[in-house]
C-alpha cells in the first residue's frame, strides 16, 4: 500500500525505441506509475536503446530512486554494469522478442501489468553471469547460438518475434560443424567435441529455451551444458528437451553446475551474451551472486516448471 503522505520515488524510465513493441503508448504506463508512488522522469533527448542507457543511468543516478527500463533483453544486458556502480533497482516493462529475462522472473509481458509490479512489488536480489569483463543475465554461448546471433538480425526479431529464431536456426543447422573445447571447472580440464557449450546464470533464452529445469536467476549457480551430438539434424529431436530444460539427461549432451569456468578453443571463437556478440574464447566465466534487485515477485511465486513459449516447431 502506498502512502499517499510520502514523496513520490523517481524513476529514470528510458524506452528503446528499436525494441520489437518499443512503439508501445506510455500514456497508461505512465498513469500506473504515478498512482502507485512513482514519478517516471524521462530527460529530453533519451532514449532507452543499448548504446545510450549505461551512460544515462551512471549519470542521472544521483536524481532518481530506481531505472524502469522498457525493451528487451539485449537493452537489460547493457544496462547491468550500471546498475552495479550506482546500486539503483530495475523495473523492467518487457516489450522485446523474447524478453527472457521477465519470463524468468515471472514477469508478466503485459507492459502495464509489469509497471503495477514495479509499484506494488520490493526488489529482488538477482544473479549476474561475468564473461572477460562482459556481464548477462540470461545465458552466454560458444558455439551454434553465437553463430545464430550474428545471423539473426534486429529487423527480422521486429517483423517475425519468436519464429524469426526459428528461420535464422533453419537457415544455420546445415551449416553448423563441431569444434574442439577445453572445459576447465572446479579442479577438472576435459577436452571434447561439441557443436554448442553454454553458461546459463538465468533460467530462459533463446526465444523458448530453458537452461535446466531446477535453474533459477537467483540461485548462486552457473549452470552449464555442451550438445556434443555427431549430426546436425540430432539438434532438432532434442528440441523438446532444450525447451523443457530436461537436455542434460540425454547421453549426448554434458551438463553440470558450477561457479566459475574456463573455456578455450584452439582459433578464438565469439561469445553470445544475452544475444549479443560480446567477446572471444578463452572465455573465463564467474557468477556474481545477488548483483543487482530487480522488482519482482518473490521466488516462491515465480513459475516451478518452464513456461512454455509459442514456438512455430
Amino acid at each position: 500500500m502506498t502512502d499517499a503522505s510520502a514523496r513520490p520515488r523517481r524513476a529514470l524510465m528510458m524506452v528503446n525505441p528499436r525494441a520489437r513493441n518499443g512503439s508501445v503508448p506510455l500514456g497508461a504506463i505512465r498513469d500506473g506509475l504515478r498512482s502507485g508512488g512513482i514519478e517516471p522522469v524521462e530527460p529530453a533527448g533519451l532514449e532507452g536503446t543499448q548504446a545510450d542507457c549505461s551512460a544515462a543511468i551512471v549519470r542521472h543516478a544521483k536524481d532518481c530512486d530506481l531505472i524502469i527500463l522498457g525493451g528487451g533483453d539485449g537493452t537489460l544486458n547493457a544496462a547491468a554494469a550500471a546498475l552495479i556502480e550506482t546500486g539503483l533497482p530495475l523495473g523492467i516493462l518487457p516489450l522485446g522478442t523474447a524478453n527472457d529475462l521477465a519470463r524468468s522472473l515471472g514477469l508478466p509481458l503485459d507492459p502495464l501489468a509489469a509497471a503495477q509490479v514495479i509499484a506494488t512489488r520490493d526488489p529482488q536480489p538477482v544473479d549476474l553471469g561475468w564473461v572477460n569483463g562482459h556481464y548477462y543475465f540470461n545465458v552466454a554461448s560458444i558455439g551454434f547460438s553465437a553463430d545464430l546471433a550474428g545471423e539473426l538480425t534486429a529487423e527480422a526479431k521486429k517483423t517475425w518475434g519468436t519464429l524469426g529464431y526459428a528461420i535464422a536456426a533453419f537457415r544455420l543447422l546445415r551449416r553448423a560443424r563441431p569444434f574442439s573445447i577445453t572445459i576447465e571447472h572446479d579442479g577438472t580440464v576435459e577436452r571434447v567435441t561439441t557443436i554448442q557449450a553454454s553458461v546459463g546464470n538465468g533460467r530462459h533464452y533463446g526465444g523458448g529455451m530453458t537452461v535446466s529445469e531446477d535453474a533459477t536467476v537467483d540461485d548462486g549457480k552457473l549452470d552449464f551444458y555442451s550438445l556434443e551430438v555427431d549430426h546436425w539434424w540430432r539438434l532438432i529431436a532434442l528440441l523438446p528437451a532444450l525447451r523443457r530444460g530436461t537436455h542434460g539427461q540425454a547421453t549426448d549432451v554434458r551438463a553440470f553446475s558450477t561457479t566459475e569456468i574456463v573455456l578455450r578453443t584452439r582459433k578464438p571463437r565469439p561469445v553470445n551474451t544475452d544475444g549479443e556478440l560480446a567477446t572471444h574464447t578463452p572465455a573465463h566465466f564467474k557468477v556474481m551472486p545477488k548483483a543487482v534487485r530487480i522488482f519482482a515477485p518473490p521466488q516462491d511465486e515465480r513459475p516451478s516448471t518452464a513456461v512454455r513459449f509459442r514456438m512455430p516447431f
